[in-house]
């Protein structure tokens, strides 16, 4: 049947208007959502239109504000965090608070908001404090560098035993200054000179060539040698850098200080084979590079090494390092006679925890910069204050070693508290006398020492 072309033309003409319908509902909706086109009436509802809605179908009117929901408006300060929602009102749905609920709830509010701000107000203090203490310590090392630098290091000779310079000596070198101090201070007995450090350095390099192309032919063969030829522990350094303050991650392979430390101790071993590499010179030959150069490092580390106390113990001299740990136990009894009677009851010695602390001189055993505090005054007064630094430190533990067994003293004394303030430290050395019976350390040790080469027990050389 033919179809006419009006009929045609209507068909497509309202089959064009119905897609343009769509497509215009289309385009409103997504305009709609960038707001180009204005919302429709009722589009969208605020929910309190919707709660009077529901109220109103449900036949039940819609309650006035309570004065109470105005409450967070009246507030002469800002509700703080979750805390405020004691201030809001219940859900619709349930009863209204009653006004002294509101009126409590309110109360705790601005209990916790003047809590809070008295938190504030301590913690900013605290800062301020903080910054103050800082400002003065600072000024203080400034104070303190200018008098090393313009009166103490240019006239060392008349003013490093003054009372002045001890006390400031005392209270801390600033680093800036302290490995020129401590050169000063260790000395130069060996006439140890930058061209023998070069040699000496240039003998270790080719001791490690030969190790690395002989390998273990001539390891075995050093091996054999007798203790008056360690230069075989040349390789041994290698194994011990790595545990060298491994949590500053500059002395392990590749670290910036790994080859000077390197360079120090295969010098030293070639210098006195005699005493080679022993366990422990790898810390204080890193705290001496990180005030020194190479080469002055090497030169006091040789001096501090050659001292009768570090040389005892790093020959390994069992007659010297007993007599060493008997002064100790002098001056422990004379100053912590409770202490020394619960170790004794547990049969603890002093080796067990000195041995550590004198090898490595506490660099391994405390903080970094307790530890040079403690180098700073060694220094100063010698192997005397390695035992009095020990000393201190039992004292400072007295009341939680008494109450220790054997296992749990030596743990704690092996591994002492990472946080250890260098100032209570201080203030528990400052406590120790190092005097018995009117004899200083170096009266008891003299006496210990001739009693063991007489060979005689009870000391008796301490009882005239």
């Amino acid at each position: 049947m033919a179809v006419s072309p009006a009929l045609l033309f209507l068909d497509r003409n309202l089959l064009a208007r119905k897609q343009n319908a769509r497509l215009d509902r289309q385009n409103d909706l997504g305009w709609k959502l960038f707001g180009k086109v204005p919302l429709r009436e009722n589009a969208q509802k605020d929910s309190k239109k919707i709660q009077k809605e529901y109220e109103d179908k449900a036949g039940r009117p819609s309650r006035p504000p309570s004065p109470k929901q105005n409450v967070r408006k009246n507030l002469g300060f800002e509700p703080l965090s979750t805390t405020a929602l004691i201030l809001e009102d219940r859900p619709a749905n349930l009863p209204a608070k009653p006004a002294d609920e509101a009126q409590k709830h309110r109360q705790q509010y601005e209990e916790m908001v003047v809590q809070a701000k008295k938190r504030e107000l301590k913690e900013a203090q605290r800062r301020k404090k903080q910054q103050e203490e800082r400002c003065r310590v600072e000024e203080s090392i400034g104070n303190a560098v200018l008098t090393w630098n313009n009166e103490i290091l240019p006239n060392w000779d008349t003013m490093w035993c003054s009372r002045k310079v001890r006390d400031l000596w005392w209270q801390g070198i600033p680093p800036s200054v302290r490995g020129r101090v401590w050169s000063l201070a260790i000395g130069n007995e060996l006439n140890i000179t930058h061209e023998l450090f070069d040699i000496c350095l240039a003998r270790a390099k080719e001791r490690w060539r030969s190790f690395s192309t002989a390998g273990a032919e001539v390891e075995n063969e050093d091996a054999g040698f007798s203790a008056a030829d360690r230069e075989a522990s040349l390789e041994l350094i290698k194994l011990d850098i790595s545990r060298t303050f491994p949590n500053l991650c500059i002395f392990q392979q590749g670290g910036p200080y790994h080859d000077m430390l390197h360079s120090i101790l295969g010098a030293y071993t070639c210098y006195r084979p005699d005493v080679g590499y022993v366990q422990g010179m790898s810390f204080i030959a890193a705290v001496l590079i990180l005030n020194l150069d190479t080469a002055d490092a090497f030169i006091a580390f040789s001096n501090l090494l050659n001292k009768p106390c570090q040389m005892a113990f790093f020959r390994v001299d069992h007659g010297l390092m007993l007599t060493y740990f008997a002064a100790f136990e002098v001056f422990f009894e004379e100053n912590l006679p409770k202490l020394f009677a619960h170790f004794k009851k547990n049969n603890l010695t002093p080796d067990i925890y000195l041995i550590d602390w004198i090898f490595t001189l506490y660099s391994k055993s405390l903080p970094l910069d307790l530890a040079c505090r403690i180098w700073d005054v060694f220094c100063r007064d010698g192997e005397e204050f390695l035992f009095r630094t020990a000393l201190g430190i039992l004292k400072l533990f007295e009341d939680i070693l008494t109450r220790m067994d054997f296992i749990h003293i030596a743990q704690f004394l092996t591994r002492l508290p990472e946080d250890l303030p260098a100032d209570e430290v201080f203030v528990a050395i400052t406590t120790v006398q190092m005097q018995s019976r009117n004899k200083k350390w170096a009266q008891v040790l003299a006496a210990l020492q001739r009693d063991s080469r007489e060979q005689e027990k009870g000391s008796p050389s301490l009882r005239h």
